[in-house]
């Protein structure tokens, strides 16, 4: 359906949409697409320069020591005692 539209029909729908709405108001709605558009290139802009900081920063990736939990501890002494009685 609309791969038939073509130049003078293209032309016809902007005449139409013109009279429908002005000049006025379809200014500022391409205004307000020209700010979503340029919001949407700086927080893309935003989000790759985060993640390239991210990679490029040092980090330290040696093991950390796990802490015992106390149940662990509790549990620990019972297992030897029972093989002490063995």
């Amino acid at each position: 359906m609309l791969n038939n539209i073509g130049l003078p029909g293209l032309i016809l729908l902007v005449i139409v949409v013109l009279v429908l709405f002005g000049r006025g108001k379809i200014a500022s709605l391409m205004g307000e697409v020209g700010k979503g558009i340029t919001a949407f290139k700086r927080g893309v802009k935003d989000s790759t320069e985060e993640t390239e900081r991210a990679l490029d920063e040092p980090r330290d990736v040696t093991p950390q020591p796990q802490e015992r939990r106390q149940s662990d501890m509790d549990a620990a002494p019972a297992k030897d005692a029972d093989h002490n009685k063995a």
